[in-house]
């Protein structure tokens, strides 16, 4: 049985919980997502913790964002956990692009669009002209020109960057809500069957998996939906 193309967001900053997680879910899923919280308290060691003896990919999720020099040391630094997946913020031009993925080569350097905590009118407030597709669909070419070979973006823009970045690149989709699900600090969400129909690669799931009474029977649940649509679609 093949795992599912999840990455189960580890949000959380106690290293107990984000390894109970972990081991609840990795039967089911692909990946495990390492956020800013984790990382930042218990750094490098955290990804050993957390991955265990499972061979799951490790997806983190540092959103670099800072001059190119900066940039290519942190992912220099990075390297040795051997991570699958890396974003770097699309914003922080294509020469800070380039150079993390220089800097691993074996990573997917995955450039991170527009948050999917925003909306069109703050996009504006902060100075992205146009709505959230365009802009989406411009950073997205623009990345992956610099020689990004992931993009995130939203559920709602995935089928327009499939068309503009083509088949070969991969498509993370965070806001993924299985139906009846709440959507909390997330703006533009799909449901995970929508998000697979229209292109995604991996869908980011959090809360709704490791804020169920038991992680590892909503990760399955999940999962087999994914499984049927997969086989009946």
């Amino acid at each position: 049985m093949n795992p599912a193309p999840i990455a189960v967001a580890l949000d959380t900053d106690d290293l107990q919980t984000a390894a109970r997680w972990a081991n609840a879910v990795t039967p089911q899923v692909s990946t495990l997502k390492i956020g800013l919280a984790l990382y930042m308290r218990y750094g490098p060691s955290v990804v050993a913790s957390v991955r265990g003896g499972s061979g799951v990919d490790v997806f983190l999720d540092l959103k670099l964002h800072d001059i190119p020099a900066t940039v290519a040391a942190a992912a220099r630094a990075v390297a040795s956990l051997h991570p699958t997946y890396l974003t770097v913020h699309a914003t922080g031009g294509a020469a800070m692009i380039r150079a993390a993925v220089e800097a691993l080569p074996d990573t997917k350097v995955a450039g991170v669009t527009v948050l999917t905590s925003l909306a069109d009118d703050e996009l504006a407030a902060v100075g992205l002209a146009g709505p959230a597709l365009d802009t989406v669909r411009r950073l997205s070419a623009y990345s992956v020109a610099a020689g990004a070979r992931a993009i995130v973006c939203s559920p709602r823009e995935v089928a327009a960057v499939r068309a503009e970045v083509g088949e070969d690149i991969t498509l993370i989709t965070p806001g993924v809500r299985p139906p009846g699900s709440g959507v909390h600090d997330q703006a533009r969400v799909a449901t995970p069957e929508q998000a697979l129909a229209d292109g995604a690669d991996l869908l980011v799931v959090g809360r709704p998996i490791t804020g169920a009474a038991d992680p590892g029977a909503a990760a399955a649940t999940l999962a087999r939906a994914l499984r049927r649509r997969t086989v009946t679609g």
